[in-house]
């Protein structure tokens, strides 16, 4: 592994993404999401991709321009609700969804970058999260053709207290794809306000990690305390500077009166 991260070009940076790769990608709603990187692999008409990502962008922006191409054959997340193709394939039968709490999708990349292979959690237990029959496919008659199965639960004294907890598996991905606001030639990140909920445990669950930054610092330019992501697990590098394209998932203004 070179210490120096920067690659060339996007086009460069995704080629060793192929068919069939699951991929962690970063963001949370529109904002933090590895753009350049997303239209890349949409350039290179890599398809058949299985995706882990707090959400699927809308039908126009982020992962969204992926699914429009059919580049998306399986989505693992926690919020939906603004993409209308989205839904069109879900209910279609051409995507498979496994719909997870957005702490746990959160926890199961962190764990999956940490080497922890599972975990107990109370979020989900007494619900379909736990007990199954989630339909992750749907038939295209409608019918289910595929449903989530069944988790395994135990009981802990929490406080003096018996409670049930469902046990979670951790999840990892052959590449992680995140955008920072600032990166230095050996890979350490630092993201902006609520871009960082999502992309450092992305990062950290890809085996091969690769960011889009707006600023470059050169090493030893960042102070160590400020440093989100440690370099160790950033593999590839681009600049993308800080004049690119960022949108409002849903803009909510007050009236001036």
């Amino acid at each position: 592994m070179s210490i120096d991260k920067v690659i060339g070009s996007a086009a460069e940076a995704v080629s060793v993404i192929t068919p069939g790769s699951s991929l962690a990608v970063g963001g949370f709603g529109l904002c933090g999401t590895p753009m350049v990187l997303i239209e890349a692999l949409r350039q290179a008409q890599v398809g058949d991709l299985s995706i882990v990502s707090n959400n699927c962008g809308v039908d126009d922006w982020g992962l969204g321009v992926l699914l429009a191409d059919g580049l998306i054959s399986k989505m693992t997340s926690s919020y939906v609700g603004e993409n209308k193709e989205f839904a069109r394939q879900y209910l279609a039968g051409e995507l498979e969804v496994v719909l997870t709490p957005q702490g746990t999708l959160a926890e199961k990349l962190r764990a999956g970058g940490s080497g922890i292979a599972a975990f107990y959690t109370q979020t989900g237990v007494g619900t379909q999260v736990a007990e199954g029959g989630l339909p992750q496919r749907y038939n295209a008659d409608g019918g289910i053709a595929v449903a989530s199965g069944p988790k395994p639960v135990s009981t802990f004294d929490v406080d003096g207290e018996p409670k049930e907890f469902v046990l979670e598996e951790a999840i990892t991905c052959d590449f992680a794809l995140v955008h920072a606001r600032v990166g230095d030639r050996h890979g350490n990140l630092v993201f902006d306000k609520a871009a960082r909920n999502f992309s450092p445990v992305a990062a950290m669950a890809g085996r091969v990690c690769i960011a889009q930054v707006e600023e470059l610092a050169e090493p030893g330019g960042l102070d160590p305390d400020s440093v989100h992501l440690p370099g160790i697990f950033v593999d590839r590098m681009i600049v993308v500077g800080s004049d690119i394209e960022k949108r409002i998932e849903r803009r909510t203004v007050t009236e001036r009166k």
